[in-house]
């Protein structure tokens, strides 16, 4: 029988998203085998008798949260090859960072999935492995066309998940090194500005100078002869 007496002026949605926020909070700083159910319960306002109505278990709600992460990081694709490269990587690049602005403790979720062994999310990640992999085949044909300056297509995608990921991840070393207090909001626009143009003057691109002004095509170099 459904929990009715101390939920019943929350809906049925409105608890599912309490627990599911509250799965990422306790996996984020517990990882599964540290997280309880208790504490997700406590968390969520429910009792665990009342959570377990819910979820059938702390594992199935913790693979439910990676498959939400990796399915939201397979959708980001590097699209048709004829496109212009500065502007699919930039793009790219904002995603990711949006990302770990956005939703920090999924990315910490993932992370420490990875760091412990990475055993439940093994089975996940076949799909992203393939989009990376068509993200590969864009860029080599750029790379091959004098379009990006020669480099390991695949070493670049590994290197910007790890910088977009950083100001989650590590979201304590990043707010010490800016003299910011928790909570304190990042200057989003300023660290988005500043990757777009670490990675696209890594890949040989010139990104734009200012927001408004238009990007000067081809290779650096290139640009002004």
């Amino acid at each position: 029988m459904a929990p009715e007496a101390s939920t019943s002026r929350r809906s049925r949605d409105e608890i599912q998203e309490a627990i599911r926020q509250a799965g990422i909070a306790e996996f984020a700083l517990h990882g599964l085998r540290g997280a309880t159910t208790q504490a997700i319960a406590e968390r969520a306002g429910l009792s665990k008798a009342q959570l377990h109505y819910y979820i059938d278990s702390k594992e199935a709600l913790y693979a439910e949260l990676l498959q939400h992460v990796v399915d939201e990081w397979s959708r980001d694709t590097f699209g048709d090859a004829g496109a212009d490269p500065a502007d699919v990587i930039a793009g790219y690049v904002r995603k990711k960072l949006d990302f770990s602005f956005d939703y920090p403790a999924l990315s910490k979720l993932f992370a420490n999935e990875l760091i412990s062994g990475g055993e439940v999310l093994r089975g996940m990640l076949s799909r992203p492995r393939s989009r990376a992999g068509q993200a590969v085949e864009t860029l080599q044909q750029w790379i091959d066309q004098g379009r990006l300056r020669p480099l390991d297509p695949l070493l670049l995608m590994m290197h910007i998940w790890s910088v977009t990921q950083h100001y989650a991840d590590f979201d304590v070393q990043v707010r010490y090194m800016l003299r910011l207090r928790a909570g304190e909001p990042l200057d989003r626009a300023h660290i988005t500005a500043e990757v777009v143009s670490f990675v696209l003057h890594g890949c040989g691109l010139m990104p734009a100078r200012r927001a408004g002004t238009p990007r000067q095509p081809g290779l650096r170099g290139a640009a002004g002869k």
